[in-house]
């Protein structure tokens, strides 16, 4: 199976919206426009067989909706797997982590930058008790701000890796939006997946080549970052970014199963 592991998809009636606030927050404008359908014709297009789609609920009141977004969207087509979400000022976590472990739900997603938490806040430390053997956990991380301001950023992620040893982590945009060579001094070579999803076209090639020697080509996932990214083109970035054989880009759009087994 050829999964894209980092995709976005919303319902129709916030969609324009959600396009226009990571068009404002990016200066990204966006290849698709946030449907599933325009989602999944891109995949198929693109060779894909499954899409992961995460969603991040950026208050406590908005992780039950959220949720139930993700559990309908998993349920309405064989080539969907979604991500659910969690957030540290939630009331009753366990409850709902329950719940999407009943509803077949094996990963979450953690935007702290737009969820309004520092990654090393003890609150976030209690969800990632709770998570750590239950579930894939998708991070976004990086930005433009320095690592200190920075709610999520490579140092951050180690510090989380170091006290979770049994977490399933996927650190997005190759571990560091903006910070990779924080990420080839500080995070290459540990137990932590990362995606190729909104990045390659703003790294440092001799950066990108110093994190690619020192971490495990079957721990770097295939990643678009739709809407703001076309699957087929960003998997043809990737192939000329690494010189990449058929066969080894069709590696990084397979690995994921490992971990999703």
């Amino acid at each position: 199976m050829y999964y894209d592991v980092h995709t976005h998809a919303f319902h129709p009636k916030i969609a324009d919206k959600v396009i226009q606030q990571l068009h404002d927050h990016y200066g990204i404008t966006a290849v698709g426009n946030g449907h599933p359908e325009d989602l999944l014709n891109r995949a198929t297009r693109a060779g894909l067989d499954r899409v992961i789609i995460h969603t991040a609920a950026t208050a406590p009141d908005q992780v039950i909706p959220a949720n139930n977004w993700s559990i309908e969207l998993a349920k309405s087509d064989e080539r969907i797997v979604t991500f659910g979400t969690m957030h540290p000022d939630y009331a009753d976590p366990e409850k709902e982590i329950a719940r999407l472990e009943r509803n077949g739900i094996k990963g979450l997603k953690f935007h702290p930058d737009f969820q309004g938490f520092f990654m090393d806040d003890r609150k976030f430390y209690r969800i990632m008790e709770m998570a750590q053997d239950r579930f894939v956990c998708m991070f976004h991380i990086g930005d433009r701000l320095p690592p200190e301001k920075n709610p999520s950023c490579p140092l951050k992620l180690k510090k989380l890796l170091q006290n979770f040893p049994r977490l399933k982590a996927i650190g997005a945009h190759m571990g560091g939006l903006y910070h990779w060579k924080m990420v080839a001094e500080e995070l290459a070579g540990m137990d932590v997946y990362f995606d190729t999803s909104s990045c390659l076209p703003f790294m440092d090639k001799e950066v990108l080549y110093k994190i690619i020697e020192r971490h495990p080509r079957e721990r770097i996932l295939f990643g678009s970052d739709y809407p703001l990214f076309d699957p087929q083109d960003s998997m043809k970035e990737l192939q000329h970014a690494l010189k990449l054989k058929d066969s080894e880009l069709e590696q990084h759009m397979s690995a994921v199963e490992e971990l999703l087994a």
